[in-house]
């Protein structure tokens, strides 16, 4: 039973790594992608108009200007405020946003907590009366635990009550975004009852600290240990879901919607085009007369009949 208090949160934690870097190297080897060309694009100087460098007179022959604090300035305004949905659907981003900056605040909570457990394996006092350092990583983690909470749980609730009551999401509402909002409101809630009962997250902080020893966990943290293991399952689950968009978004952004890089002889885009253009078509349609062994190139350069 000891072996199991510290393993199974700590394999939830490897598998959440493990999963997340398996779809990364997966995406990131696919082939190339149709780009959306959505201008402007977020890292161009100039282009403000909606234009692009593309429109210039002999644009191959001059040098592009990248800003990549552009990119930063857009992407930090889409995940941490959801601008496209407030933009576009209000109602929908009521809901949303406190529960996505709750999961925020509670990314940032638990890596207070755990830099707390490192702070005191390495001797110092986390405490009330410690230290300066000492006092941030006690007195920190507080607000910013109960305010995610709070966020996350209003924002879950709130989503879960438009999936099942707005006519215009029934469409677009499957049982697995049901389930996974239940998910969130139990894991959350059992959370915030093991809080109420430690509101200064100390016995979190110490049981952390005796999972990265494998020390013997301290008295009374059986509903911190289970609060734990349930943010950690949900952790490891998340990545096997769609929910994952938040780092496939990285890809969404850098290689369909702001990817402007020219197709120039001998780059690398080429290579990819020409390998894409081998790939079989094993698709029909009046226009395309594909059966698995014309490639790309064939159905492109045969005649219609």
């Amino acid at each position: 039973m000891a072996l199991f208090l510290y393993l199974a949160p700590l394999t939830c934690l490897a598998l959440f790594v493990l999963v997340v870097g398996v779809r990364v190297v997966r995406i990131a080897s696919l082939p190339v992608h149709l780009r959306w060309e959505l201008y402007p694009v977020a890292h161009e100087k100039g282009a403000g108009h909606g234009g692009s460098y593309f429109e210039q007179v002999d644009w191959w022959a001059k040098p592009r200007a990248v800003t990549r604090l552009g990119e930063l300035k857009e992407m930090l305004g889409e995940m941490l405020l959801l601008k496209a949905l407030y933009h576009h659907n209000r109602a929908l981003w009521t809901c949303s946003f406190p529960f996505h900056f709750g999961l925020y605040t509670l990314a940032a909570f638990g890596g207070l907590l755990g830099l707390g457990a490192l702070a005191q394996l390495g001797g110092l006092a986390v405490t009330a009366g410690g230290g300066n350092l000492g006092q941030i990583l006690y007195f920190l983690p507080i607000p910013a635990g109960f305010l995610g909470l709070a966020l996350a749980l209003i924002g879950a609730t709130g989503l879960l009550r438009r999936r099942l009551t707005d006519p215009s999401l029934r469409d677009y509402t499957t049982a697995s975004d049901v389930f996974n909002l239940l998910c969130f409101l139990v894991t959350f809630g059992v959370v915030l009852a093991a809080a109420l009962t430690d509101p200064t997250f100390t016995l979190f902080r110490d049981f952390l600290t005796s999972l990265l020893t494998f020390s013997a966990a301290p008295a009374g943290t059986a509903l911190v240990w289970l609060a734990v293991l349930m943010a950690t399952l949900l952790l490891a689950y998340i990545p096997m879901t769609h929910m994952a968009h938040f780092f496939t978004k990285w890809f969404t952004w850098h290689s369909v919607r702001w990817d402007d890089e020219p197709n120039l002889p001998g780059s690398r885009i080429e290579a990819q085009v020409k390998k894409a253009l081998q790939y079989p078509v094993s698709w029909s349609a009046p226009h395309i007369q594909g059966d698995g062994r014309k490639t790309w190139v064939d159905v492109a350069t045969e005649e219609i009949k």
